[in-house]
């Protein structure tokens, strides 16, 4: 091989890598400040935020029809995220509350972000998750051990806000994660997570399991898959 075509075949390689990390890692703006939580992605809060879509299936397999829209901010003191969530059917809780945290709401629909900080041992997390109703659960997740599900007694000390548009057939989510029970570093421009987020929501009969990045596993929980999600500067 000639030299140039080398250089060609190396810079090929390198725009692959590229173009596959620019797949896996969201890079979400920083606020001058933090902002009481609104679902509405005109705001001038979301507006400066970047989106991505949570639009495949476990396997990979593309589910246009719920094409989730999320966007991402970040402050000195909190991560933010807003989902809009097309649905067909909804799948709620009965008696929904949301003054406290409820247990199992993985079983209903629910909005999900897997954050970790540890690149070394990458079993350990955080899970968030917000349903249409604005009912919250948080866990400190460790898979090594037999029944990880238990972490859910963990508090981080999150907020959520949702809202239904049944006319528009639109759920909607939001969080406000303090850093402080995602990462032992002080938020800078530049930190990186690992990161992953899913959709569930209808009945058994037609139930829909989304991810931003495929599991290629029936559970969610395949820290393997995780992308990345990067702070950047305004």
């Amino acid at each position: 091989m000639n030299g140039f075509a080398r250089l060609l075949l190396v810079t090929a390689l390198f725009s692959g890598l590229t173009m596959a990390s620019a797949q896996d890692t969201i890079e979400t703006v920083q606020a001058e400040k933090d902002s009481a939580l609104t679902l509405d992605a005109t705001s001038d809060f979301w507006r400066a935020s970047r989106t991505i879509h949570i639009e495949r299936d476990k396997y990979g397999k593309p589910a246009p029809k719920f094409r989730t829209e999320v966007r991402t901010r970040w402050t000195k003191s909190n991560l933010y995220f807003l989902f809009a969530c097309p649905y067909e059917e909804l799948y709620l809780k009965p008696d929904p509350k949301t003054t406290e945290e409820t247990n199992e709401l993985w079983n209903w629909d629910v909005a999900e972000a897997f954050i970790g900080s540890d690149f070394e041992n990458i079993k350990r997390y955080k899970e968030f998750e917000v349903s249409p109703q604005g009912e919250w659960v948080d866990l400190d997740i460790d898979l090594t051990k037999p029944h990880h599900e238990d972490g859910w007694k963990w508090n981080s000390g999150f907020e959520a806000k949702a809202r239904i548009d049944h006319e528009k057939h639109v759920w909607y989510a939001a969080m406000r994660i303090p850093f402080s029970s995602i990462d032992s570093r002080p938020p800078a421009v530049g930190n990186t997570l690992r990161i992953n987020l899913f959709l569930s929501e209808g009945p058994k009969s037609n139930h829909q399991e989304l991810t931003w990045q495929p599991s290629m596993s029936e559970s969610f929980h395949v820290p393997e898959k995780f992308g990345l999600i990067r702070l950047v500067s305004r």
